[in-house]
């Protein structure tokens, strides 16, 4: 489920996160943790979303490297504060136009976010 950061958009989130069992909060390294950052990982909290996997985007248009480790401080702090296992939470960094660190986003999804648990009989 695409959850835009726009606040218009924020009852679609909410919506749709309901019925997740886990997400992919997608950052920019260019601009860092926002305010709809921090609103989508209180609300994922406040609606049951288990479990967050952060992919830092748009890696490849940052010249200084060392500030990816600056945003993913600030992210573990930001899902920490809102009761997520911040330290734990993969952050997997990359370029979603380049498909950088896709494959490496794919793979933490299958190995840290356990298959769903379904009564078929339903």
């Amino acid at each position: 489920i695409d959850c835009p950061g726009h606040a218009d958009y924020i009852k679609n989130m909410i919506t749709g996160a309901a019925q997740m069992d886990a997400g992919i909060l997608v950052v920019s390294a260019v601009d860092g943790v926002m305010p709809q950052t921090k609103e989508h990982i209180l609300l994922a909290k406040q609606v049951g979303v288990p479990k967050l996997v952060v992919f830092l985007n748009k890696c490849d248009l940052v010249e200084d490297k060392d500030i990816f480790e600056l945003i993913e401080l600030e992210i573990r702090d930001v899902l920490s504060s809102n009761g997520f296992d911040g330290d734990n939470i993969p952050i997997i960094q990359g370029s979603a136009l380049r498909v950088e660190g896709i494959k490496e986003l794919l793979d933490t999804l299958d190995t840290y976010v356990e298959d769903p648990i379904r009564d078929l009989d339903k």
